[in-house]
This record gives structure tokens, C-alpha cells and sequence, in this order.
């Protein structure tokens, strides 16, 4: 079973229905007990702040898998909230999972970006068989992140500076885009992650 994470925000549908698409057992889990679970799925609308608000209260259960090396993979705002802090919400915490901050897209380009954006691969990374660089990804955001370990960064897209679009640490992984809005190529991503909780 994958668990996706219903903390009031996110856009749990379309996530649930790619993954089922994408051949998981996808469950949605209003309450912070994620027994069973093979896999978690943090989606992602909202703001940094809010979501951390709602998100608290299944960070210790979040934490406690993940030290026990079950895969979770954060989508949008889902990515976002594994940093430490964003300019969007001063003074919130994130999970600091992977540390660095979440900063506003720069002046000069329109914000949010929404729309398709190639990805530049900059390692192998399980979640990404069968991507190629140039292949093209939904976005809708107006902050990204900036880790502080530059080796995290999986991928990058270009929008008036690099963004980090795919990000990993052990078994964390997040994606700027949706992949669950991606087409086929964002399929091709749940499928993977659907393989490596089976594995």
C-alpha cells in the first residue's frame, strides 16, 4: 500500500488515480498512522506556512518510517516542505529532512510559472529510469528550493535560474513538478516509485 498524506491541501485525486494508473495500492490517510504503508505520498497545494501547519501533526509517525527506510516522495509543496525554512512563510518550519531553504522564483520571469519545463539529469537516480534530458514536466510554483548539499539536486529545469526540479537524500525524493499532470513521462515516475516500494 502507498499511503498519500490528506493533510487538508493537497490534490489528492489526481495523485491517487496516477497511482492507481501507474499500478499501486494507493490509500489516502487523514489520520498520522502509516502502518502497512510500503511507500508515502506527500502532494502538494498551498502555501509553505499553512501546510507545515496542517502537516505537523504527522511528522513524528513521517519521521519514525522514514528512519525505517520506507520511501517517500514529496510532490510541489510536498518537495518544499522537506527544506528547513521558506522565504514564502518567515518564521515557519519545514521538516528540514533535507536541509536548505525554499526561496521566491527571481525577478524578471512571471510568477508563478505554469506550464511544461525540460529537465537537465544530473545523476542516476532510480525514480528517473526511462527519463531522458529534454523531457518535459508540469509546473506550477512560485518558490523553489535550494539544498545545501549541492549532490542532492537530481535534476534541474531553467526558469530565469536553475531550480532544483528533483531532489533525493537516502529514501526521500521530491519532484518541483507534478508528475501526476506530466503525461506519460510523469507516469513513467510513479511507475518507477510503485517498483521501488515493492523491491
Amino acid at each position: 500500500m502507498i499511503a498519500i498524506v490528506d493533510y487538508g491541501m493537497g490534490n489528492l485525486f489526481s495523485i491517487y488515480n496516477a497511482l492507481l494508473k501507474a499500478g499501486g495500492d494507493p490509500e489516502i490517510k487523514r489520520e498520522p498512522d502509516f502502518a502497512g504503508a510500503a511507500g508515502i505520498v506527500i502532494p502538494g497545494v498551498g502555501s509553505f506556512g499553512r501546510c507545515m501547519e496542517s502537516l505537523r501533526r504527522f511528522q513524528e509517525p513521517l519521521e519514525q518510517r522514514i528512519a525505517e527506510g520506507t520511501p517517500v516522495l514529496g510532490i510541489c509543496i510536498g518537495m518544499q516542505v522537506m527544506m528547513e525554512e521558506s522565504e514564502e512563510s518567515p518564521g515557519a518550519r519545514g521538516f528540514g529532512w533535507i536541509p536548505g531553504r525554499v526561496v521566491r522564483l527571481p525577478e524578471g520571469v512571471t510568477v508563478p510559472q505554469m506550464g511544461w519545463n525540460s529537465l537537465e539529469i544530473k545523476r542516476n537516480l532510480e525514480l528517473l529510469d526511462g527519463i531522458n534530458p529534454g523531457d518535459m514536466f508540469y509546473f506550477v510554483h512560485s518558490y523553489h528550493c535550494v539544498p545545501s548539499d549541492k549532490t542532492a539536486v537530481v535534476a534541474t529545469t531553467h526558469y530565469g535560474v536553475e531550480i532544483a526540479a528533483v531532489v533525493a537524500e537516502e529514501n526521500i525524493y521530491g519532484t518541483q513538478f507534478h508528475p501526476e499532470k506530466s503525461g506519460p513521462k510523469g507516469l513513467r515516475i510513479l511507475e518507477n516509485f510503485v517498483r521501488m516500494v515493492r523491491c
